[in-house]
């Protein structure tokens, strides 16, 4: 009898909340894909945010994923956005090898009137400010930051540009987020998260190919179509960007799939995926020592009934001291 090889989805595909680093050799592009499910959920479903400021989370967290598992030391990378609109802050960070936290901040009444007037894409509810990519490998070092400007760029483009402006390496970045409703086992109506993302850059051993046009100078002229961008990467870019956002999160497409769909022709091939985890950094140890480092009066007007309360806003876990463990002696 002859034994029949293996077929496209009957292998041991990596599943939600692993990253899958890839290759295409036949386009000299490298990369990331994920999807996240349950470490999504379990992020979002603590903050109960409104639907638009999860999705936004829910994008910045795919982003920090799709970064941060390409960290090669110990350390953590911060992405972080401030801006003046509704939701004033987002925050995540990929602590290595694989923690994963993050969370908003948002201002209730300006919400409303965003989200009654049908502003509710990400750069709406952003508005103007920054996005900070901070590095950490911990004591002793420097942090490395770079920024970019939030101008009403989608968090895909802006991540573009921060790859241009920092690392000048040629990539492409795109994230999906998708609400799903089905029915928990007991039948009753349950609200689920999904969102995948995929990061591609172009590597080529040549270091002259991966030059790239000119950034505008802001005065409106675009040279872009002037430029003679290399042709692979030229390939590659129109490939990812017909990737929908319904194929990045669907569970039932899978990281691989995708992958396969958008390069077999050149010849994908797929590494080890890395699992993440939705585990917060906090600890008593880590708060109490903050906690001692304040100034006296400090203490004392957080002191509430003998007790001072402290909750992590990243995982919502509350902890409670007795004054007496954080008075300076």
């Amino acid at each position: 009898m002859t034994e029949m090889a293996p077929g496209l989805g009957e292998f041991d595909f990596a599943g939600d909340d692993h990253v899958v680093p890839f290759q295409v050799e036949g386009l000299d592009v490298r990369g990331r894909a994920v999807q996240l499910g349950p470490m999504l959920d379990a992020i979002l479903e603590r903050h109960n945010y409104p639907l638009p400021v999860a999705r936004l989370v829910a994008e910045t967290v795919v982003l920090t994923v799709l970064l941060g598992t390409s960290l090669k030391f110990d350390g953590k990378l911060i992405v972080q956005t401030k801006s003046d609109g509704p939701v004033d802050l987002v925050v995540a960070d990929f602590a290595t090898p694989d923690k994963v936290r993050a969370y908003a901040r948002f201002n209730e009444e300006a919400l409303a009137e965003a989200l009654k007037d049908g502003r509710t894409q990400s750069h709406e509810l952003l508005g103007k400010g920054v996005l900070a990519f901070t590095i950490d490998q911990g004591a002793h070092t420097q942090r490395y930051q770079g920024i970019v400007a939030l101008d009403g760029a989608t968090l895909e483009e802006i991540a573009g540009v921060y790859f241009r402006q920092s690392e000048q390496i040629p990539t492409k970045v795109r994230l999906g987020v998708a609400e799903l409703l089905d029915r928990d086992e007991n039948g009753k109506p349950r609200h689920r998260w999904r969102a995948g993302g995929m990061v591609a850059q172009f590597l080529p051993n040549a270091p002259e190919r991966m030059r790239q046009p000119d950034l505008s100078g802001g005065d409106g002229d675009d040279n872009e179509d002037l430029f003679d961008e290399d042709d692979l990467w030229a390939e590659a870019k129109v490939m990812v960007e017909t990737i929908d956002a319904d194929e990045l999160t669907d569970p039932m497409v899978g990281t691989e799939r995708l992958l396969y769909r958008l390069f077999h022709e050149r010849g994908v091939r797929v590494y080890q995926p890395q699992a993440v985890y939705d585990r917060c950094s906090c600890s008593r140890e880590k708060i109490r020592s903050v906690l001692t480092g304040l100034h006296a009066d400090d203490i004392e007007s957080t002191i509430e009934d003998g007790l001072i309360k402290v909750t992590c806003e990243f995982c919502s876990t509350t902890y409670r001291f007795e004054a007496s463990e954080v008075r300076q002696q």
